[in-house]
């Protein structure tokens, strides 16, 4: 989770919304690691974690990621937790929960939609505290901008 955090830290530095992932294999290699690029490529599907499952699939040659973990420093939300389905990736662990747009303990929890053909083993909660932080302060940030530069509503 350190290295997601590394991501999630160097994604703000960028003006991107703090979330990092990493995907390791079975033997605790690593084989991706990114940060949000949403604004960077001008691309919504630029998520962290999609970013890193297209990595590591490239790196393997292989469209399915059986036997990999992701690290992700926030829940994902729908559209990714359904893109770590899809590659079928072991375990996922994450850091702090999104009540507003999570989508796997949270929102639509596509692991336990019929639709979801591979649900993997879920452990939220690591380094919760940091990423929670690290999120908070970027979002102040940009709340603080919005108010001098917009003059208010």
């Amino acid at each position: 989770m350190a290295r997601a955090l590394a991501e999630a830290r160097a994604a703000a530095a960028r003006g991107e919304v703090p979330v990092g992932a990493v995907i390791v294999d079975g033997g605790g290699r690593l084989l991706a690691a990114c940060g949000n690029a949403v604004e960077a490529r001008q691309d919504p599907t630029a998520h962290a974690e999609l970013l890193a499952i297209r990595a590591a699939a490239a790196r393997l040659g292989a469209p399915r990621l059986s036997g990999c973990d992701i690290y992700v420093t926030l829940e994902p939300c729908p559209m990714c937790a359904y893109a770590i389905g899809l590659a079928r990736l072991r375990r996922l662990y994450y850091g702090a929960e999104d009540e507003k747009c999570g989508g796997v303990d949270h929102g639509p929890r596509i692991f336990h939609s019929p639709a979801c053909h591979h649900r993997p083993e879920v452990y939220g909660g690591i380094g919760e505290r940091e990423s929670a932080a690290l999120l908070r302060r970027f979002f102040a940030a940009r709340r603080s901008t919005d108010r001098t530069v917009g003059g208010g509503g």
